[in-house]
Formats: C-alpha cells, structure tokens, sequence
C-alpha cells in the first residue's frame, strides 16, 4: 500500500503540480467560454480607469472565477498562501497572465511566520508601478471576515479597494470551511463590482476597522447581487454557511 507521505511527496512535486495548473486552467477557461456572463453594472470595466491601479478583493472559496472580470492582457498581481496547495494555484495564475506574490495573513505571529509582512510590501511596490493587485480579504480559517491586511495595503498604497464577486449558476459547491464553489460549464454567470473604498494614509485605529467592516459589507452585497443575477433562491446562503463553518474551528 502507498503510504500517506509517500502520496504527499507525489502532489508535491514539480511535474505533478505543473499538470494539475494546466487542466485546471483548461477547465476554468471552458467554464468561461460556456456560461453567459453578465456585469453589473454593465460594462463596469469601464468606469475603472481613473482609479486604476486598484485593489480587487474578494471572498476566499469564490476567488476562482475572479480573474474573469479582468480584461484581457491586464498588468495583475494576485497574493497567493506559501502552503503547498498554493502552488498549484501559482500555476493556474501563471497560465492566465498574472503574477504571484506568496505570503499569507493572520495574526501578527502566524503573518510573520507566512510571510505576510514581505507579502504586503511586495503588492504594495506593484501598486506603486500601476500593477493592480488581487487578493482574498478574509483571513486564513475565518471565512467571510475580513482582516486588517487588504485595509492597511490601501492605507500604504493610496489606492481603493474594489469588492469583486464573479459567480455561475451550475456550481460545485463544497463543505470546507470557507465553503468554497467552483463553477460548472453550460449556465449563467455573473461578474458584480462593488463601490470602492478609500482609506486615508493618516487613518487611525478606528478608521481602518471602519474600512475593514466597509470592505466585509461590500463583499457580502457584490456575492448578493451576483447570485441573485444567476437566479439563486437564496443568495445569502454561501455567505452565512461559510461564516458558521469557520467559527466551528475557532
């Protein structure tokens, strides 16, 4: 029998994970070319021009449709967890253009520890050069909360955060703790931008957990919006079920 390690040391091997980002490429790109996506507000790309480079947020578990509401050949970069899994990922971002910063959040030892600190400096030195960053606003194990990360880059930045929701149909859905979905082919799709949020350089304690709590509410609308584009009897459910699960792990 194949021990446990064994299969371990297999997923993390190089061949192994540039296969992987390559289908799952494959298969986002055929997701895309087969569902009717709509914007909302329409032609919202648009109207992003003078506040480009921005800063995209969205959901951890509904980021992996995300890049859809981006135009084509955009300069990006996207911040992408150290783990293992977070390779893959690294892969799949490669294959559509955009570039990896690896580091993730937390509390102030476990950022240390994952290498948020240098994570935050090196999006904000891609923002200063008008690349746009992308990044999950909530913080690791703690679906649907949003940490002080994604506020504080704007702070540094001077830059506003955008809530992005991009949402199909005919989804998986899965019962991890963030709740995760990942669309299917042959449905209806939704791209929704919300309204930005702007953080003063000079912004206090307070003010950033004012922004923080912007941010979570903005996110939380767009995935409303974009579910209920897609016919979703119950657009809330994603967000309240996520939210209940991580709690379960603190």
């Amino acid at each position: 029998m194949v021990s446990a390690r064994l299969l371990k040391a297999f997923g993390r091997s190089r061949p192994v994970q540039e296969t992987a980002g390559l289908f799952a490429s494959l298969y986002l790109r055929l997701v895309k070319a087969t569902n009717r996506f709509v914007q909302d507000p329409p032609g919202f790309l648009d109207t992003l021009g003078p506040d480009l480079p921005i800063i995209a947020a969205m959901w951890h578990g509904q980021h992996f449709l995300a890049h859809y509401a981006w135009p084509k050949g955009a300069s990006i970069a996207a911040l992408i967890s150290r783990h293992r899994d977070g390779e893959i990922n690294a892969v799949i971002l490669r294959r559509f253009g955009v570039r990896a910063i690896r580091g993730s959040g937390g509390d102030a030892a476990s950022s240390r520890r994952r290498g948020g600190g240098a994570a935050l400096l090196g999006l904000a030195r891609s923002l200063a050069d008008g690349q746009s960053v992308v990044m999950t606003a909530d913080i690791p194990k703690t679906a649907r909360k949003a940490g002080l990360g994604i506020v504080t880059l704007a702070r540094l930045s001077g830059r506003p955060i955008y809530p992005v929701a991009v949402v199909t149909s005919r989804r998986f859905d899965f019962r991890s703790w963030d709740r995760a979905s990942l669309g299917k082919p042959f449905g209806k799709g939704a791209m929704v931008l919300g309204d930005p949020i702007r953080v003063e350089r000079r912004a206090d304690a307070a003010a950033l957990e004012q922004a923080r709590q912007a941010v979570e509410h903005g996110l939380d609308e767009a995935h409303r919006r974009a579910y209920a584009l897609v016919g979703d009897l119950d657009p809330g459910r994603n967000i309240g079920a996520a939210r209940r699960a991580s709690e379960t792990l603190v």
